[in-house]
């Protein structure tokens, strides 16, 4: 339950999928990251011209990974509904034609969608090597991406036999108790899934080794990385409008201090921070954005965390 000031919200069951998978589309970011796009559903097909249909796909510029998404609830059966589904859609899109289609749409929508467009100007990408980013993208693996209401036993053991990296992530649907027509959606904090299964892997080779979703700020400060009373440094240009420098102050217990108000997470700062500057965005890897004054990023800095408990 949430409650704000004398409302409640109560966890919902969503009315269908089709409303989940909405709710995914609409706020795809906050799964997939700030630099992912997401493309619409296409038909596929396996290597016999079998067709299927996956929710849709997105393309994450920052770490040059692709997924295959399917929404799902619960109650659709493991053994009955997704894993044939999810099953036969990896097979169809793991095929060249497929690969060109998914191409293909990336590259429409990039011609006529600034939002798009922006995201390709972030990650350096000239507008000449769209397609032969794209194409180096897609030459990989792709990895599957589950957002679900709920998590099953059934489900996580599934995810783990697969050749392909699964994440999964939950949404939760609230609804306030004295008006069904005000609803609210919770997202995972830090895009951090449920279930990693490169993350698991990862990690069981190495039984001390920590998840990079598990690093806050705090243990930068545990760590000696950075000190409370820091000013990490943030600069941001919108297209109209001149650059600007930001400056946020670590506190002791691993939150940020911007323009007067306290922010746990990078992200949410980072955020403040684009959006004083005039800017619409609705979300920013933190992470990748926040400096040291030395001009380090707070994700290298977690790196070394990392390499320390390889």
């Amino acid at each position: 339950m949430l409650i704000l000031e004398n409302r409640k919200f109560i966890k919902t069951p969503f009315t269908n999928e089709q409303e989940l998978e909405q709710v995914v589309i609409d706020n795809y970011e906050y799964i997939f990251g700030p630099s992912s796009v997401y493309l619409p559903k296409a038909l596929i097909k396996t290597g016999d011209g079998s067709g299927t249909i996956p929710d849709g796909f997105a393309i994450d510029l920052s770490t040059k990974q692709w997924y295959i998404v399917e929404a799902e609830l619960i109650h659709h059966h493991v053994w009955n509904h997704i894993a044939p589904q999810v099953s036969k859609q990896v097979i169809a899109a793991i095929q060249p034609l497929s690969k060109r289609i998914i191409e293909d749409l990336a590259v429409t929508q990039y011609q006529n969608d600034n939002n798009t467009k922006d995201k390709f100007d972030e990650q350096n990408i000239k507008e000449i090597d769209v397609r032969k980013v794209l194409g180096e993208i897609l030459n990989k693996d792709p990895h599957i991406g589950l957002p679900i209401d709920s998590i099953s036993n059934d489900l996580k053991e599934w995810a783990r036999t697969l050749k392909y990296n699964v994440k999964l992530w939950t949404i939760s649907k609230y609804v306030d108790f004295n008006n069904q027509n005000t609803i609210a959606y919770e997202f995972p904090e830090e895009f951090k899934p449920v279930l990693d299964t490169e993350e698991e892997l990862s990690k069981s080779h190495n039984y001390n080794e920590i998840n990079r979703y598990d690093i806050w700020i705090s243990d930068l400060i545990d760590q000696g990385l950075i000190m409370v009373g820091d000013q990490l440094q943030m600069d941001y240009k919108p297209r109209s409008g001149l650059k600007t420098t930001y400056e946020a102050e670590v506190l002791d217990d691993g939150s940020l201090k911007l323009l007067g108000k306290v922010y746990k997470s990078p992200s949410f700062a980072a955020l403040a921070g684009i959006q004083a500057s005039g800017s619409d965005r609705k979300s920013v890897n933190g992470w990748t954005t926040w400096k040291t004054k030395d001009g380090k990023l707070i994700s290298e800095l977690r790196e070394e965390i990392l390499l320390k408990n390889d």
